[in-house]
């Protein structure tokens, strides 16, 4: 679909970060840090530990089926068959993305709002219509923003960190402990909540394609973004507990920008609004991008309507950019209007933890594909191997999280509906579109040969579908010769 070997480590790295650092980020480590002080760092550790256990888990199936474009969902049909490879990518990815994203797409306004006085909504919306723009506009454009905005974003949090920390700001000190939770048993739960902060760098594995050295970067990338975060995030932990009252930093809506200005004043309240406006875009712009290229790859698989198939000279997938920036545009719209243009910490949260139960139950599916595909095909070559007995602590993280994600049960009442509405539509669409055994898994062979253009040409689609499909890459700049291209077709066949 689109150029190889474009795309550097920077770049990767630069996806990895780009949707794991999000102002809904920071939002979570200030109600975080503002209920157990420091002591949340303990939390993060352990939750970054998990995310590189799931990182390594990940990598492993990549080295297994290598530049797979749907990712997860190729790996989870391999493992354990299209309806969990369907439920959790729709609702772990495609569901959970929407809503993540729009809650991003909130933060961004209200940050804004509180600099400029612009109201939030418009703000949400316009920042959201242009990273559309930018997402069909290809990937070089994609990485192009991209880079720009995680060195700005990175730079930026660890310079605010660093003071923060030092004790550097302008701002008199706050007096106050260091730890407000010391007991164990009251941190850990806290795991959960700090998941969220690290969540998304499995993001890298659709661009893997466009990379110069997928094989040697893909995994210093994950490993590389998670790392970083975690020092940033641990440096603005400790900045706060110098300058902003934990109490204030538990209720604020946006405790970033009251970090800055108890900081800093004035100067630090545009320093952590820049901040914020690139977070935003860089999380908004790797969730267009990328779902739209995941789609584009289980729509090869016939896990997805075809029109998810229609890229554009750009070599953008048009229906998924269009799809997904469009469900996050109307979904802030309805946030700016049943919150009267001014949500609150409470609804970002709910957005985020009811979004982080889909992701947890994916990246438990990831550890479990591991397992069963290492039984399958014990002797099958891997560039990269994950240690057992992490595979397994990655199992046991997973089924803690899920159930101590939130204590509010809408958060499990709203996932259980989606849950039991998305697998009757998968039951249907497999058993009645896909027309596949609904438990199976597809031989590994058979996924990596799906994600050939000319595999879902000859193999799922229609004689009409066809020709349509066959006329469109032929019109394509970067297709090949129509000869050339049909004799392919008959090797395949």
């Amino acid at each position: 679909m689109n150029a190889k070997g474009t795309l550097g480590l920077g770049s990767a790295v630069s996806t990895g970060v780009g949707l794991i650092i999000a102002t809904s980020c920071l939002i979570m480590l200030g109600q975080g840090t503002g209920v157990a002080g420091v002591s949340f760092i303990l939390p993060m550790a352990l939750a970054v530990g998990l995310n590189m256990i799931t990182a390594a888990s990940i990598c492993e199936l990549n080295g297994l089926m290598p530049n797979l474009t749907g990712g997860l969902a190729q790996y989870t049909l391999a493992g354990m068959g299209p309806f969990p490879s369907l439920v959790s990518m729709i609702g772990g990815y495609l569901f959970c993305n929407s809503l993540t994203a729009s809650a991003e797409g909130v933060v961004f306004g209200t940050a804004v709002h509180a600099v400029t006085g612009i109201n939030s909504t418009v703000c949400s919306l316009v920042i959201t219509v242009i990273l559309i723009i930018v997402c069909l506009n290809g990937v070089d454009m994609f990485a192009k923003v991209q880079n720009i905005v995680a060195i700005g974003l990175i730079g930026s949090m660890g310079l605010m960190g660093i003071i923060g920390a030092l004790g550097l700001g302008t701002s008199a000190k706050v007096a106050q402990p260091l730890f407000v939770l010391t007991n164990l048993k009251d941190i850990l739960p806290f795991t959960a909540m700090a998941f969220w902060l690290f969540i998304g760098v499995e993001f890298v594995i659709p661009i893997a394609k466009d990379m110069k050295n997928p094989r040697k970067h893909v995994p210093q990338s994950l490993f590389l973004s998670l790392g970083i975060i975690f020092i940033l995030q641990s440096l603005l932990a400790l900045g706060f507990h110098n300058y902003v009252p934990w109490v204030d930093l538990a209720a604020s809506t946006t405790p970033h920008l009251l970090y800055g200005i108890n900081t800093l004043g004035t100067l630090g309240l545009i320093w952590m609004a820049i901040v914020a406006v690139c977070a935003s875009i860089s999380t908004l712009n790797t969730v267009i991008n990328s779902l739209s290229q995941i789609c584009y790859g289980m729509a090869k698989l016939n896990m997805l309507p075809a029109f998810f198939l229609k890229t554009n000279k750009k070599n953008a997938c048009v229906w998924g950019v269009l799809t997904f920036g469009g469900a996050i545009f109307f979904i802030q719209l309805f946030i700016g209007i049943a919150s009267a243009n001014n949500p609150t910490a409470g609804d970002i949260s709910f957005l985020v933890l009811t979004g982080s139960v889909f992701w947890m139950i994916s990246y438990l599916l990831t550890h479990v594909n591991v397992l069963k595909l290492r039984r399958q095909l014990p002797k099958a070559p891997r560039s990269f191997r994950a240690p057992t007995v992490l595979i397994f602590v990655g199992i046991a993280g997973s089924v803690y999280m899920i159930f101590n994600v939130s204590t509010n049960p809408s958060t499990y009442i709203v996932a259980g509906v989606a849950f039991v509405v998305l697998g009757v539509y998968s039951f249907l669409w497999i058993k009645y579109r896909m027309k596949i055994p609904v438990f199976k898994a597809v031989p590994v062979e058979k996924v990596m040969a799906t994600e050939n253009e000319l595999y879902y040409i000859t193999h799922v689609l229609r004689p009409r579908e066809r020709l349509a499909r066959e006329k469109q890459l032929e019109n394509h700049p970067g297709s090949q010769p129509k000869k050339q291209e049909k004799e392919q077709k008959q090797d395949e066949t």
